[in-house]
């Protein structure tokens, strides 16, 4: 779904519920008014529950559309199939000027993967010159990389989103889903 027609809808007399399965702390840095944080890897835990919760009429929202389209695929497997993703994620609907409500800002995981990606190929071609062998370091991260790509997934996001830095201390996955359920038309 594109931006400008989630707008539309969310200014109808029946709204739909957003589900942002970013981050916590993603979700603090910029959400969309309204929407409902539920990240992916909460999202996968209890899909069943949730399914339990939501109807045909949520659309999935994350950064890019990524994290969002995998979480449609989950859900989907729970008996909730076809919910829409909005394309582009929250960057796309800052673009079009859409409001959004703004907290501290963080990096997202994206940025955190190329950051430690970037530093650990650095390192190991570095330290090559002086240990022999280190330079298997760079070569190790470019062929997860290459699976990252190629498996439209990535492990070091998954490890990265769980760190302390990425979580809020007040979010709490139990309390998420019950909102979410009382929002439940």
């Amino acid at each position: 779904m594109e931006a400008e027609e989630l707008r539309a809808r969310l200014d109808s007399a029946n709204p739909p519920r957003l589900l942002d399965v970013r981050s916590p702390a993603e979700f603090e840095a910029a959400h969309i008014p309204g929407s409902h944080n539920v990240p992916l890897d909460t999202l996968r835990e209890h899909c069943e529950e949730l399914a339990t919760y939501l109807d045909d009429d949520v659309v999935l929202v994350c950064r890019s559309g990524q994290r969002a389209g995998r979480a449609g695929e989950a859900l989907a497997g729970a008996g909730l199939p076809g919910l829409p993703v909005l394309t582009g994620g929250v960057s796309a609907w800052e673009r079009t000027g859409a409001p959004v409500n703004r907290g501290r800002e963080r990096w997202d995981i994206e940025r955190q993967v190329r950051l430690v990606a970037g530093s650990l190929v650095l390192t190991g071609a570095v330290t090559s010159f002086l240990v022999p062998g280190a330079q298997l370091l760079a070569a190790f991260v470019g062929g997860g990389l290459a699976v990252a790509a190629i498996t439209n997934t990535c492990a070091m996001g998954v490890l990265l989103s769980r760190m302390p830095w990425n979580r809020t201390p007040s979010f709490n996955p139990r309390e998420a889903i019950t909102r979410l359920a009382g929002d439940n038309g």
